[in-house]
């Protein structure tokens, strides 16, 4: 119920998808009415066929989710990818 918070990133490993854990987390965020919005990381770790499919898979899963921000991203710390997406998505969240 905090006003101040705009959106939460939720990090999901793009090895591995979305675990129980992160359904609960989900779920949490949508009863308390928080917006959220998943992030993969490690994008360097798996084959860009596998990566595509693995960010097709979970937002389908989001879209399950009220309180989910429709766009998932994929990142790596690594390589750079995806990075200047999360700080357009994080000052667009954040206006």
């Amino acid at each position: 119920g905090r006003v101040v918070l705009k959106r939460v990133l939720v990090l999901i490993d793009s090895r591995h998808g979305i675990k129980p854990v992160d359904r609960e987390i989900m779920k949490m965020l949508d009863q308390a009415a928080v917006s959220y919005q998943l992030v993969l990381t490690k994008g360097d770790k798996i084959k860009p066929t596998a990566l595509a499919a693995m960010r097709e898979a979970v937002t389908a899963e989001a879209r399950k989710f009220v309180a989910a921000y429709p766009d998932v991203l994929a990142t790596s710390s690594d390589t750079g990818e995806g990075i200047a997406e999360l700080r357009a998505a994080v000052v667009a969240a954040a206006q």
